[in-house]
């Protein structure tokens, strides 16, 4: 699995539709995604998923306000009931073939012949896709069309699907869960993967996952965080908290407030990343990202955090949230990513849906 911030050929996007996502803050949301939708489509495709005929024409009158209406937008018209496209999205992967320098692996499951290896040539890659099976986070039960996204996505992209098993079974997995270096290093937290809250593949075990891992993401090395954010409905997704910004940095959200709910657990996890090294043995280095100040809406914690941001070609989508962090945060992932456009997004009314920038989208490496 590439890392997110190598050359992408599009991003997938499904336009917004589910007013219970966000009961009575719906009306911005569309305006939302027109801006992320401009920014964009600036730099790559954007393949947008829109439910009908009639949506892709309220999507175009909007688009076409926002000016981000263009040649590098793309509709395509499946059924959604969400627009979490990380993940009820397939994930893809670049495979060598024989050219390829492939690393081997000794796990006891068979590996797939068109899994990529660390170390493979990446200009004789070719483009696959590893479908995973969706249950709306193991909470909701309105998912019947979301779990057929990541196979349409694949056929459309013309990328060969790799449907991922173990023990027999369909492995369910989402994007939010997981994050790469593209070198062989995967991070995960035990809060999503191994509690038994939302518990995605009953009886899995860690090393159930490292062999997942392994055989279909060209994994090697599995850093396991603890949990979450307050206020994530996916129960402790890793996009929230920490992510790779090049092999060997990360970022990783800080709560310096003693008193609030993020500090213990935050703190832990950046004791476990100072210890943690990647999949040669080496160190990282390890940056902090404030949390910006609670954001409640209806008596309720939602999961605001700078760590949702998405890296596009040329550029990185930023949530931000009215705060005095905003600023820090900017200014921190400028230094970071000094050859990319850094473009906040207002996602005061987003984060009412629980999600934000890296939620909602899901990048086709080139």
């Amino acid at each position: 699995m590439p890392a997110e911030w190598e050359p992408h050929q599009a991003t997938w996007l499904a336009w917004p539709h589910f007013q219970g996502d966000w009961p009575g803050k719906f009306e911005p949301i569309p305006w939302v995604y027109a801006e992320i939708i401009r920014h964009l489509s600036r730099h790559e495709r954007v393949e947008l998923i829109i439910n009908y005929a009639t949506s892709e024409q309220r999507a175009r009158n909007t688009l076409k306000l926002a000016n981000a209406i263009n040649q590098n937008v793309r509709f395509h018209r499946w059924p959604t009931n969400r627009v979490w496209t990380r993940d009820s999205g397939c994930t893809f992967v670049c495979s060598a073939g024989t050219r390829g320098k492939v690393s081997g692996h000794t796990n006891t499951q068979s590996r797939p012949t068109a899994v990529p290896a660390r170390g493979h040539e990446r200009s004789s890659a070719t483009l696959q896709a590893v479908t995973w099976r969706f249950n709306a986070w193991a909470k909701y039960p309105n998912y019947r069309h979301d779990e057929k996204i990541g196979s349409l996505m694949a056929t459309a992209a013309g990328a060969k699907i790799i449907q991922a098993r173990h023990r027999d079974a369909r492995v369910v997995l989402e994007g939010g869960s997981i994050e790469v270096n593209g070198r062989g290093t995967l991070i995960t937290t035990e809060e999503c993967l191994l509690s038994r809250v939302q518990q995605r593949n009953p009886g899995f075990r860690r090393e159930d996952y490292e062999q997942i891992f392994a055989n279909y993401l060209g994994v090697e090395h599995v850093i396991w965080l603890g949990q979450g954010i307050a206020g994530d409905d996916t129960h402790g997704h890793v996009d929230d908290i920490t992510r790779f910004v090049s092999a060997g940095k990360v970022v990783t959200m800080v709560e310096s407030n003693r008193n609030d709910k993020n500090h213990r657990p935050l703190a832990e996890n950046i004791r476990r990343l100072r210890s943690a090294t990647d999949q040669d043995g080496k160190r990282f280095e390890v940056i902090e990202l404030p949390m910006p100040a609670a954001v409640i809406f209806e008596g309720r914690r939602l999961p605001a955090s700078y760590g949702n941001f998405y890296i596009a070609n040329g550029m990185v989508l930023v949530p931000v949230f009215n705060d005095p962090n905003d600023r820090i945060a900017l200014d921190i992932l400028s230094e970071l990513f000094p050859s990319r456009e850094i473009v906040p997004i207002y996602s005061g009314d987003l984060i009412w849906g629980f999600g934000a920038m890296h939620c909602m989208t899901q990048q086709q490496p080139r």
